[in-house]
């Protein structure tokens, strides 16, 4: 048996770093590679394993010390091989053949029960910490070393780990109990084999003795005998037991991300399942790495008088598209002015004619033929990113879709090949469209396919506002009510009629200066009404 000492090996060119978490204690059996303890300097955290393999007789650090390179962690006890027959060569006597030995009855043993009562050992100057986790139940059959409660100090938290292996008979303490050294924990039934019978040919053999006392008769009812168990600390700054951090290092999860539901929001491990759960249900999705925490309950009804309105199907469907689109589209808005007084004479100049023949022509239609256009001269903004966010698909179909606001939420149709439509057959399409969206009529075919969409809200009011990409599109126009405002041309302030325009658009696929060349080109079509009619 040899004490060797385990240091801190090279560690770069930082000194002074503080241990946060010891991950081993007296008596822990430690393989080559497992980890002693873990330092955070002001750059990075590091796990210090071990160079040997062996059990560990004294850990030389405690939380918060200050190491640097060569500095002691801990002393291990590695066995080296030696030689079995020392003591019988010793003697002249022959040495008795194996044939004998084995027919000396010495196999035969029995198993005898033993309770023991584990109690909370030295945890330093902590005094009246808090169970804050019970791990373990009556029945539950425990291996040594596995944590049996958690402890909470005033710096530090700590896992008590059972010190033999056994099943729990009764546990003593509850959740929330404050305690010290000594108190105890639970009472633990464990089995011994003891030699019913021994060969007087054999030589006697040091033998160890075990860690529990013996029981003098074992005809007699066995006692509960006080053992002390071993923490193992932590002290970072979130809130979980050492146990759960280590299952979190193994699934690579920042536990800053998750919210717990322990006594003082403690990260407990079925929050850990939970969030791994959730994750692997998601699946694979590009720009999902936004962690978004979720509201807070809020009892408004302490402010004063309130009333629940479930939201319907179409709201809550939206909701999760708009939400969907937002947290995962890069947006960016380009902000412009289109003069439609051209645009608006003309119309009001066809007004009574269309109404003749059943048809309202709105400036909206306007709108459809000219970012047609524009889309023509753009064709990435007609477009949409495959599922993994490498490859832009484009089209060379023409499908708007046409926000429409009804008493039952928001609702988007799509308008088919509208590059093939004349004024008229897109003004009376609009109107049918719209009929159905407000009577809930539309069928999910006439809802799908669109290439680009136009949010209006030019007939309630409005400068601009910032409207959220309707997926799988990649832009969206928004549209708001015009007004009249002196424009300086030709050496004059003159009266004009103009349209506010808000084009969101991804800029995964969309550079800002392409942004404001297509918002330039659509105030230009909806500016010169003889472009729209060729």
């Amino acid at each position: 048996m040899t004490i060797k000492e385990i240091k801190v090996p090279n560690i770069g060119d930082v000194s002074d770093v503080e241990v946060i978490e010891i991950s081993v204690s007296p008596g822990d059996r430690v393989k080559k590679e497992d980890s002693l303890v873990t330092l955070e300097s002001e750059k990075a955290s590091m796990e210090i394993p071990s160079s040997d393999e062996g059990t560990v007789e004294e850990v030389k650090v405690k939380l918060g010390d200050k190491v640097s390179e060569g500095s002691v962690i801990i002393t291990l006890r590695t066995e080296e091989e030696t030689s079995v027959s020392t003591e019988p060569s010793k003697t002249n006597e022959p040495i008795p053949p194996e044939k004998s030995e084995i027919k000396s009855p010495v196999a035969s043993s029995t198993k005898q029960s033993k309770e023991v009562s584990v109690t909370i050992p030295d945890i330093g100057d902590a005094k009246d910490a808090e169970v804050i986790e019970i791990l373990v139940e009556p029945g539950q059959h425990v291996n040594k070393e596995e944590s049996l409660i958690t402890l909470e100090g005033e710096k530090a938290t700590m896992e008590i780990p059972s010190p033999f292996a056994g099943q729990i008979k009764t546990i003593t303490l509850k959740m929330g109990d404050k305690v010290s050294k000594g108190d105890a924990i639970l009472t633990l039934v464990i089995s011994e084999e003891y030699p019913s019978t021994l060969s007087a040919e054999l030589p006697s053999a040091p033998v160890r003795e075990p860690s529990v006392p013996k029981v003098e008769n074992a005809s007699t009812k066995s006692s509960v005998t006080p053992v002390l168990a071993t923490p193992s600390t932590s002290n970072e700054s979130t809130h979980a037991s050492p146990s759960v951090r280590r299952l979190a290092r193994e699934f690579g999860i920042d536990l800053s991300r998750l919210k717990g539901t322990g006594p003082k929001q403690r990260i407990m491990k079925e929050d850990l399942q939970k969030y791994v759960k959730g994750v692997l249900s998601e699946g694979d999705s590009r720009g999902s790495g936004l962690q978004i925490p979720k509201m807070p309950e809020i009892d408004f009804s302490k402010y004063g008088e309130t009333e629940c309105i479930p939201l319907n199907k179409i709201k809550k469907l939206t909701g999760i598209n708009v939400h969907r689109s937002w947290v995962t589209i890069p947006h960016v808005t380009q902000f412009g002015q289109a003069d439609i007084t051209d645009l608006e004479e003309f119309r009001k100049s066809q007004k009574e004619e269309t109404e003749k023949q059943g048809v309202k022509l709105t400036p909206l239609v306007f709108i459809m033929k000219a970012v047609i256009l524009s889309l023509k001269e753009f064709p990435h903004f007609n477009a949409s990113l495959d599922s993994k966010g490498e490859n832009l698909i484009l089209k060379k179909y023409y499908n708007l879709g046409i926000a429409v606001d009804t008493p039952n939420g928001l609702v988007v149709p799509v308008v088919k090949d509208v590059d093939k439509k004349s004024t008229l057959e897109l003004a009376q399409e609009l109107a049918e469209i719209s009929q159905k969206a407000r009577s809930k009529g539309l069928s999910p075919a006439e809802m799908s396919g669109s290439c680009f969409t136009i949010s209006s809200l030019g007939g309630i009011g409005g400068t601009g506002f910032t409207p959220i990409i309707n997926a799988p599109d990649v832009a969206i126009l928004g549209v708001s009510k015009a007004s009249m405002t002196a424009i300086y041309q030709d050496e004059a302030f003159n009266p004009r009629l103009m349209l506010p325009l808000s084009l969101s658009y991804d800029h995964r696929v969309i550079d800002g200066a392409d942004g404001a060349r297509f918002i330039v080109y659509l105030a230009k079509y909806l500016s010169d009404i003889r472009t729209l009619l060729l």
